[in-house]
């Protein structure tokens, strides 16, 4: 199976709680040390990983990851599409360039995630599952652009699991609320200083980079009537997969009991 952005958060999640189910599993990301410490988790609880550090914007990487699976198990059965990217502010505060890299990294890879795996579970006939993460964000209709980005997650999921009426190849869209992890990292400092001082961590917020996990884990327990664990949605995944195959999980909404809005 092939998870990006696996380097932190869901993505991170998910990797490691399919590895611990006996998956190999190919971790996508651009944090070496994080992957490998994931790897080695992996290892460790009885599956098998390995990492390739790539940026999915790049046009090739998806297909580099479809073939490591391949060649190490014969076929590709699970892929993941989880890496993604948010810039909160305002339309008429945002630059070109955050635009641009929410729409390559939540939108386009995510096409070519979808279309590179479903060739290769074409071509062994594999019974396969292609998971997109998305956001309740994308049921919002004023979530700006990066609500706008998950909204189009989620009509490609639906238009290609259309399309995939008669293959033996599964589509689940699945829609986090709000998750303890570092796709927030791009708004306001304020608030992600007040989730430093309610974590009771002393470190110094730096606009744009990611907070340490020992932060993001004591919040959540501060806070988790408005904010889940990224363990929480891979739980859910891994319900969506291991379902019989007469049984499509077309859709899954996994948020906190009180919604927040960042």
């Amino acid at each position: 199976m092939v998870v990006t952005g696996a380097s932190s958060g869901i993505g991170r999640a998910i990797a490691e709680r399919l590895g611990a189910e006996g998956a190999f599993v190919v971790l996508s990301g651009r944090d070496k040390s994080a992957m490998e410490e994931s790897a080695n988790r992996i290892k460790a609880s009885g599956g098998d990983a390995q990492i390739v550090v790539s940026d999915v914007r790049d046009g090739v990487t998806m297909q580099k990851l479809v073939d490591v699976a391949v060649s190490e198990k014969g076929q590709l059965d699970i892929f993941v599409n989880n890496a993604g990217v948010s810039f909160l502010s305002p339309i008429l505060e945002t630059d070109i360039e955050s635009w641009r890299m929410m729409l390559e990294t939540n939108v386009l890879a995510l096409l070519v995630g979808c279309q590179v795996a479903v060739h290769s579970m074409r071509a062994t006939g594999t019974r396969g599952h292609i998971v997109n993460i998305s956001s309740v964000a994308a049921r919002n209709p004023e979530s700006g652009v990066y609500g706008a980005t998950k909204h189009a997650v989620n009509v490609i999921s639906n238009s290609l699991r259309q399309e995939l009426l008669n293959d033996p190849i599964q589509v689940t869209t699945m829609m986090p609320g709000l998750v303890a992890t570092n796709i927030g990292r791009n708004v306001d400092v304020k608030v992600l200083e007040g989730l430093v001082a309610m974590s009771g961590v002393d470190y110094e917020v730096v606009a744009g980079e990611r907070l340490p996990d020992e932060i993001l884990e004591k919040a959540q327990k501060v806070l988790n009537e408005i904010m889940i664990k990224p363990s929480e949605v891979a739980d859910a995944v891994y319900f969506a997969l291991t379902q019989p195959s007469s049984v499509q999980v077309s859709e899954i909404v996994v948020r906190p009991n009180k919604d927040f809005d960042l």
